[in-house]
């Protein structure tokens, strides 16, 4: 049995600019979720929303890219730390 976050999730695109979180969930069809699993954003990857509106500028595995926003609403996180 896992053990739930500590944290509340939510969607990334409501990740405050600057904050870290962690991958718990990736919703949407099987065909997103595949590709952003191959980007990086797999569950339990570690992921920092660096700022933007949409598209959004993340860093995850030390690589910065821009999600669209609805993108980032399928990316369920834990958040880690304020800015």
């Amino acid at each position: 049995m896992s053990r739930p976050p500590l944290n509340p999730t939510l969607p990334l695109c409501q990740l405050p600019a600057g904050s870290a979180g962690r991958v718990r969930e990736l919703t949407g069809d099987t065909d997103f979720c595949q590709r952003v699993r191959e980007m990086g954003f797999g569950e339990s990857a570690f992921v920092t929303k660096i700022g933007g509106s949409g598209p959004f500028i993340c860093q995850v595995n030390g690589t910065r890219m821009a999600l669209s926003h609805g993108a980032a609403m399928h990316i369920i996180v834990e958040q880690l730390g304020r800015p």
